[in-house]
């Protein structure tokens, strides 16, 4: 199937297919991203507390994405799910981020991404982008990959359900950073 991934999403059909809830394809990608990083973190945001729109570090964030590729369309939004940063003709989706401090979640959300649109129908790749760096990073999606990100979705799935949030991290480095500090160690 030849879908032409478009920047306002339009060339990525919404699906009412059954089979992508059963592959746990009704997470965000900035939920994938924070089941890396800290699961209350991801639960909190799972209830609709975004604590995102507080943070100086996430509107650093936006900042760098809309500068540092100022040419390209933004935010190409496939099914309310996933908003990709910017996709290119020549089968890329890429995603800029700050910086490297949790590139794991990032590579996971991409690689979600990636998943997601693989389900479509769609195969492509995706760049990792850190502007501040000057670095990217090449992310595929992979047998092996394909099996940790499934393992991941179960993972976020038991958070979610939870009644409770998890406890809080041990304070780490990037906590005090957070957006959701508060909610944690206030």
């Amino acid at each position: 199937m030849a879908v032409k991934l478009t920047g306002d999403g339009s060339g990525v059909q919404s699906t009412g297919d059954p089979s992508f809830y059963a592959l746990g394809l009704y997470y965000t990608g900035t939920q994938v991203n924070y089941a890396v990083v800290c699961e209350r973190k991801l639960w909190l945001f799972s209830r609709h507390m975004e604590m995102e729109k507080t943070s100086d570090a996430v509107l650093l964030g936006r900042l760098i994405h809309e500068h540092a590729f100022a040419r390209e369309k933004k935010e190409v939004a496939v099914d309310n799910r996933i908003v990709i940063d910017f996709s290119t003709r020549d089968g890329v989706i890429h995603e800029v981020k700050r910086s490297r401090s949790v590139e794991e979640a990032h590579r996971m959300q991409l690689l979600y991404y990636l998943y997601y649109l693989k389900q479509k129908g769609l195969e492509v790749r995706g760049l990792l982008h850190y502007p501040r760096l000057r670095r990217k990073v090449e992310v595929r999606l992979t047998a092996e990959s394909e099996r940790k990100l499934r393992r991941l979705l179960q993972q976020i799935q038991q958070v979610v359900r939870r009644e409770k949030p998890p406890q809080p991290l041990r304070k780490l480095s990037f906590c005090k950073k957070c957006s959701y500090y508060e909610l944690c160690y206030a």
